[in-house]
């Protein structure tokens, strides 16, 4: 079982937070540092001193860590053209030696569109689809080849399909909740597919959705990897559970149930539980940045009694 660190950067962090975060991550044996793609903060937070660029930070992380995995959850499709984007992570990769993967959404915050003057359209998932053929279609065009494509959203013509990436094949991750075309786009697209805040019942039956459509086209669905994203609150006693869920005003009994809360024992077993349905990496959201004890406290704790 694989544990991630997966931050929230909108709620208020700097690049020097994330930086000292992502090197936690790496000394304390984590497999990775990912972070949310966002401009606006959520909830009853100052959000100050304001967002950070998503594949901004990941490229100044790519030069200051040396193992981790280093990617996104998700990068909004509406935010970047998808040939732009091509470029930006495969560029990233390159700067950390072969390191980064992409987990690529529609975009779904419409505050921040407006907030920043980007648009904001009503057709996402044909768009998502789109730009998921064009970024993997880039990056697998063979050196001295071109790439051409013609669809509802996009054509790009005599495209040299540079620069490449430093890893064979970047992962692309897709995750959700759809029934229908989420499931489908995971099929023909995704490394791994990710369950974002579901129950142990709601996440077995979306992957199911996945083996599901990855049958109808013919795919091994075990080329698939499945992982859990959710929020994570540790404490060694019932004390500092209570004061790590003030901190990010929450409630104990409700991260209980829509998370991975308790005492390390409470979290392995919870953990456990989500193994059993095909889950092989947990993303461990951490909304408190400034708590690296924490993160100690699941590696030697958590981490350490996992499979």
């Amino acid at each position: 079982m694989d544990l991630r660190i997966f931050t929230e950067p909108q709620q208020g962090a700097t690049y020097d937070t994330l930086l000292t975060v992502a090197k936690a991550t790496e000394d304390l044996g984590f497999d990775a540092f990912f972070r949310s793609d966002h401009y606006v903060k959520m909830g009853d937070v100052s959000g100050l001193p304001g967002p950070t660029d998503a594949w901004i930070t990941l490229a100044g992380l790519a030069r200051e860590t040396k193992r981790i995995r280093l990617g996104t959850l998700m990068t909004a499709g509406t935010f970047r053209l998808p040939g732009v984007l091509a470029i930006q992570v495969a560029q990233v990769d390159q700067m950390s030696g072969g390191r980064v993967e992409l987990g690529l959404g529609a975009g779904w915050y419409e505050d921040e569109h407006k907030a920043y003057g980007i648009p904001f359209p009503k057709e996402k998932m044909g768009r998502l689809e789109e730009q998921l053929e064009i970024v993997t279609g880039l990056w697998a065009t063979a050196p001295g080849k071109t790439f051409d494509f013609r669809g509802s959203y996009y054509e790009l013509t005599d495209s040299p399909a540079l620069p490449k990436p430093a890893q064979a094949k970047i992962p692309v991750l897709i995750g959700g909740t759809g029934a229908k075309r989420t499931p489908r786009l995971a099929a023909r697209f995704a490394d791994e597919f990710n369950m974002p805040f579901g129950t142990v019942e709601d996440s077995a039956r979306q992957f199911a959705r996945v083996r599901d459509a990855a049958a109808e086209i013919g795919r091994d669905a075990d080329e698939i990897t499945f992982s859990s994203a959710l929020v994570v609150c540790v404490g060694k006693d019932d004390r500092e559970l209570a004061r790590r869920a003030a901190a990010i005003g929450r409630e104990v009994d409700e991260l209980r149930t829509n998370g991975l809360a308790g005492s390390p024992a409470e979290v392995v077993d919870k953990i456990g539980r989500y193994a059993e349905t095909g889950v092989q990496r947990v993303y461990l959201q951490v909304l408190d940045l400034h708590d690296l004890d924490h993160l100690e406290l699941i590696s030697a704790q958590v981490q350490s009694r996992l499979p």
